[in-house]
């Protein structure tokens, strides 16, 4: 299954980016959403090979899941691999400068499942895909939203 998004945010890349790549604000979003979150792998400066512990409760079950950082490409690419008990997903996310004060957000995601439960929930997730699509582009454009907040704070 795969979703993808692109916004266009008024802020310069090199901010976007580097909004992105602070990944103590995320895992704090996380933890305060009920998701277990442990850091390992090198941790700063934060590079390739950073990797995530977490578990998160789906459909009433705590799903653990490994989240490795697999490609860091300042101002442009970040890559992440993650691997749970039967499911694969990868999630890139690009920018693209548009002007010096424009950046192109882009996100992609893809999960595949590896066993025949896993199959069975992706299947169920495909049945909805139309509503996930929606809330995938609609938590994306409110994600913007926020950047171009915090930089607006930040100017």
């Amino acid at each position: 299954m795969q979703l993808s998004g692109k916004q266009d945010i008024e802020v310069p890349i090199d901010a976007v980016f580097g909004m992105l790549s602070e990944y103590d604000r995320f895992e704090r979003f996380a933890i305060r959403r009920g998701v277990e979150v442990r850091r390992t792998g090198p941790v700063a400066p934060v590079s390739e090979g950073l990797i995530w512990d977490t578990v998160f409760v789906v459909r009433g079950k705590p799903r653990p899941v490994q989240v490795v950082l697999r490609q860091f490409e300042p101002p442009h690419m970040m890559r992440f691999e993650a691997t749970g008990k039967g499911v694969n997903g990868e999630t890139i996310v690009e920018l693209l400068a548009l002007s010096p004060r424009r950046t192109r957000l882009i996100v992609e995601m893809s999960l595949s499942a590896r066993t025949l439960p896993a199959r069975l929930l992706l299947q169920s997730l495909k049945l909805g895909k139309a509503r996930l699509r929606r809330q995938f582009h609609n938590k994306l454009e409110k994600f913007s939203g926020t950047l171009e907040a915090r930089y607006a704070g930040l100017v």
